[in-house]
């Protein structure tokens, strides 16, 4: 079973971050700009909280808050879920489902080590399934 840190050594750790003070409208600019759909929260090296696109949507938009005036510690989600680089992907998918979350910080003895997403999870359930495939059909093959 692929574990989160087989995920990260194949895509990487690059991390995004803003800081908790940080206006809302910088938060959206940077995901744009790097075309992600979250932002970790960060005090230091500290893990505050993850701020995502669906946090924008819902509690500014549609409260018709000010993307320039409202921090990010407004809108964010305090203590968001984490996973260790040992956990598995099948734990992942069973987390990010019950909690209908999206992404997942990694965190190794109080360090935030990178993040996965839904994407990353069901790309990772793809692969080793057409693996399996492949296997079976070489070995019904003969």
């Amino acid at each position: 079973m692929r574990q989160v840190r087989h995920l990260l050594e194949a895509k990487g750790n690059q991390v995004f971050t803003i800081a908790p003070e940080a206006p809302v409208l910088e938060a959206i600019r940077r995901m744009a700009e790097h075309g992600i759909g979250a932002l970790l929260v960060m005090r230091g090296d500290t893990l505050a909280g993850i701020v995502t696109e669906r946090d924008y949507a819902r509690k500014v938009i549609l409260k018709g808050r000010s993307s320039r005036e409202t921090p990010v510690s407004e809108i964010m989600t305090p203590a968001p879920m984490s996973v260790q680089l040992s956990s598995t992907v099948d734990e992942c998918m069973r987390l990010c489902t019950d909690a209908r979350v999206r992404h997942l910080p990694v965190v190794e003895n109080g360090r935030v080590v990178g993040v996965v997403s839904i994407g990353d999870l069901v790309k990772a359930v793809i692969d080793d399934q057409a693996q399996e495939i492949d296997h079976l059909q070489r070995y019904i093959a003969g």
